[in-house]
């Protein structure tokens, strides 16, 4: 799928052809990632800090292990409505998934911050046409004007699939986000029966650490997909690593 000029500019490191095979290396944790109460501010820079310090071959190598991963997901085969995001600020980039699912029928969105509503999103249809501006936090998402349009876009229930970015994980299935809450707040009906998107968190795997402290609000993920393995919460041990 042809990026609009916008997001062409702001992805172009992301598609250069792969060139080294190597692992991406873990460097050592600090102790404050290690202590499961570590203060989530300091997680979030130290997480951040980490996923900076990927180069540009092994960004691209664990994007083709994320895709490969991705592409054999059983929700993702069934799934008719996915939402998944503009990579911003170094996290792993899965926009090369939207040719395939465009070619399975599948229709793509993105999130969208919704006007007039406190950190909460939208979800808005991306295809070749799609007008893109940058958000007020220099991420590129449809244009507002554009997404108003009722038929552009989904209510967040509807969605089959949705793919979040995260800045760090666990063995356990926790997760950790850029600390805004759009998207515990966009989904918090999801604790509530009734209709709901699968979600499913995606990252390097070097934003894993032992265990992270967990919030009431947080909203519990169904999988958390990196370029070395699949984590389910609540399968412990139970990983799917191909």
């Amino acid at each position: 799928m042809l990026k609009p000029p916008a997001a062409r500019a702001a992805l172009a490191n992301h598609y250069s052809p792969p060139s080294l095979s190597r692992d991406v290396t873990l460097w050592p944790l600090s102790s404050e990632l290690d202590h499961p109460t570590a203060d989530r501010r300091a997680l979030r820079r130290l997480l951040r800090q980490r996923r900076g310090q990927l180069t540009a071959p092994e960004r691209r190598n664990a994007e083709q292990a994320l895709l490969r991963r991705l592409k054999r997901l059983p929700e993702l085969l069934r799934a008719r409505d996915i939402a998944l995001y503009l990579p911003n600020d170094g996290e792993i980039d899965a926009t090369r998934l939207c040719r395939w699912l465009q070619r399975r029928g599948a229709r793509v969105y993105l999130p969208v911050l919704r006007p007039f509503a406190v950190n909460s999103l939208w979800f808005v249809r991306y295809d070749d046409h799609t007008p893109l501006v940058s958000n007020r936090f220099g991420i590129a998402e449809p244009d507002t004007r554009f997404g108003a349009h009722k038929g552009r876009r989904l209510p967040a229930w509807a969605l089959d699939i949705v793919l979040m970015p995260l800045v760090g994980f666990d063995e356990a299935g926790a997760r950790i986000g850029m600390g805004g809450g759009f998207y515990d707040r966009s989904f918090g009906f999801t604790r509530r029966a009734g209709p709901r998107p699968r979600l499913i968190g995606l990252a390097h795997h070097c934003q894993k650490v032992p265990a992270l402290p967990v919030q009431a609000w947080d909203i519990p993920l169904d999988a958390i997909v990196s370029d070395r393995e699949i984590v389910r919460p609540g399968r412990r041990h139970g990983n799917a690593s191909s």
